[in-house]
């Protein structure tokens, strides 16, 4: 294992060596951004969601995806395109599943019932006197730390059916991820979709406003993981000092003493080359927020609309480098914590559990960051406008043990939720792969086409396949109007296993994948292990979407009706099916 401080000098390094390093206030140079690209999950790029094929006068309409499902839903109006479907009440929320299926028999993820189920208010902003500043982890005081452990101290003393404590607060993810609440016969899930970031930002919210209250300090704010930058790229200190509350003894031990996170392969590999994890991290990042995400179905993830909820797809940055963090810290396979051991990774490793280690929320404080800087880098990068997402809401309860309902909508801006971010550099966006793997072009005669190779019942093995483009030669304007995107159909796994594979452009199946800084190199896909209690465990069937103009520009492709693509599988390829491939153009 690398020493910390030649990781710091690599990092520093790595952080320095472009002239043109951004803070989170900073657009990058209109060179970078200077094409529209269109989104994801078969969608024009429109902020609105729908599918040209889909009218678009679709009545207003609000969502409640908590308390077991849509709230008042026998008053929604008829989609046009979805059944709407019974509001069940807090009953029909039930015991969580995790992997092998079996039920979470020691506790329930359902939360306390409020008194007035039916007559729970909407939250209103409170007003503000000062921003609660959320500080870079890396960089906080001894003073904060002390203030934080305290908060998080006080939080886990609170009687366990207190809805503010540290449990009930981890059962909120649990519940929302895991298969807790369904409404008929359709399961809640808030990853995998639209829901993703404001889910997660209401959340982090109250947690926030809690901790502050236990220690009378409103101003108090969460720390931010900065996995994004160099210095970033290995578990916060303040978390890995024994007997502190921000402590997780089930947290996999290969995180500890400054080991470096791999987002391409973040399990328990001895990384021999910090150099070049840490550029491989990077260039992942400008894949997750540039390349791929142009547009705000791409960045957000899929539609979500109860009853027509068949395309399942994750936004660029829920699939990484978010789940390969969550992997990363999650437990080590086998651990034997005293009470027997644990069958695969838990706590951050698992949907069910992730909440309980402390590092989640500074976790998440960094992807929600990823949100405002996404926003900030101009171009099409924008929040969604689809009623659907804007007055869906979600349900919680406040630092003073009160509940309340939040709408999608009013979680938009960070500063009228009374918090920002302390800036810092995001060296990822100068990292636009620029040098080749292979000099040649693959002979594409020499390759099966798609329709040869698929449909494939596993992965279990490199693949690589030609297929056609349909268009060549594309001017500037045709890629303003309309981006080139790789799609992956039928995309089907054991959700309950940790899977990932790469794919590349005009590469062969020998492909070096170690070297993720070159211009083939489209994209990874990653799943962190969770199971529903109500589904089976093999039900997705996603949309997997890589954006490809500006690999075609870079790799010189932009002329040849076919091209080469090869996916080569990481992790679980034996429990991986995929349907489909096929390259279409969609609007911009």
């Amino acid at each position: 294992m690398a020493s910390s401080s030649s990781i710091n000098s690599i990092c520093l390094s790595l952080a320095n060596q472009s002239s043109k390093t951004l803070t989170t206030t900073t657009k990058p140079s209109p060179r970078l951004l200077q094409r529209r690209r269109s989104q994801s999950f078969h969608v024009s790029c429109n902020a609105n969601g729908h599918d040209q094929n889909i009218k678009a006068n679709i009545d207003r309409r609000d969502v409640l995806v908590g308390l077991g499902g849509l709230y008042s839903a026998s008053n929604l109006a008829p989609l046009a395109f979805a059944s709407p479907i019974p509001a069940p009440d807090l009953k029909s929320c039930s015991k969580a599943t995790k992997t092998g299926s079996k039920d979470v028999v020691e506790y329930s993820c359902c939360p306390p019932t409020p008194k007035e189920l039916n007559n729970i208010p909407y939250y209103n902003l409170p007003p503000m006197s000062k921003l609660r500043k959320r500080p870079v982890a890396q960089d906080v005081t001894k003073e904060y730390i002390a203030k934080y452990e305290l908060a998080t101290k006080r939080m886990k003393e609170l009687d366990k059916d207190d809805p503010r404590s540290f449990m009930q607060q981890a059962n909120i993810h649990c519940a929302y991820c895991n298969g807790a609440y369904k409404f008929g016969d359709e399961v809640l899930q808030v990853h995998n979709s639209w829901f993703f970031f404001p889910f997660h930002r209401w959340y982090l919210y109250f947690y926030e406003r809690i901790l502050g209250k236990l220690i009378d300090d409103p101003t108090f704010a969460l720390p931010y993981w900065n996995w994004d930058h160099p210095k970033g790229m290995r578990l916060p200190p303040m978390f890995d000092r024994e007997t502190t509350p921000l402590y997780d003894a089930r947290r996999n031990p290969h995180v500890r003493n400054g080991t470096i996170i791999d987002f391409n392969s973040p399990r328990d590999e001895v990384i021999t080359n910090v150099g070049q994890t840490v550029t491989n991290n990077l260039t992942l990042m400008y894949r997750s927020m540039i390349t791929n995400a142009a547009c705000p179905l791409q960045f957000f993830g899929a539609r979500y609309v109860l009853g027509n909820n068949d395309s399942k797809g994750q936004g660029t940055i829920e699939n990484i480098p978010h789940t390969p963090v969550h992997i990363w810290a999650g437990t080590v396979k086998n651990t034997d914590l005293g009470g027997g051991k644990l069958s695969l990774g838990e706590d951050m490793g698992n949907f069910y559990s992730a909440s309980l280690d402390p590092v989640f929320y500074c976790h998440h404080a960094n992807v929600d960051r990823m949100w405002k800087v996404w926003k900030g880098l101009g171009g099409k990068r924008r929040d969604i406008i689809d009623p659907d997402w804007l007055n869906s809401e979600f349900f919680f309860y406040d630092e003073n043990k009160n509940p309340y309902r939040v709408r999608v909508g009013d979680c938009l801006d960070t500063k009228k939720m009374g918090y920002d971010y302390a800036p810092a550099a995001i060296p990822w966006i100068n990292f636009r792969p620029t040098r080749k793997g292979r000099e040649a072009k693959v002979d594409v005669t020499n390759i099966k086409p798609a329709n040869k190779v698929f449909p494939i019942a596993n992965l279990n093995k490199a693949i690589s396949f030609s297929i056609n483009r349909p268009s060549t030669s594309r001017s500037q304007k045709d890629k303003d109007e309309k981006e080139e995107v790789l799609i992956f159909k039928g995309l089907k796994y054991d959700t309950s296993k940790y899977i990932s594979f790469d794919v590349f452009l005009n590469e062969e199946e020998d492909v070096n994948t170690d070297e993720l800084d070159k211009v083939e190199f489209a994209g990874s896909y990653v799943n962190l292990p969770h199971v529903h209690a109500h589904n089976k465990k093999m039900d997705y069937g996603e949309t997997f979407q890589l954006s490809i103009t500006e690999l075609l520009e870079d790799i010189e492709l932009e002329d040849d009706d076919t091209i080469t693509v090869t996916v080569v599988p990481k992790t679980g390829g034996d429990v991986i099916s995929i349907q489909s491939v096929a390259i279409e153009l969609l609007d911009g």
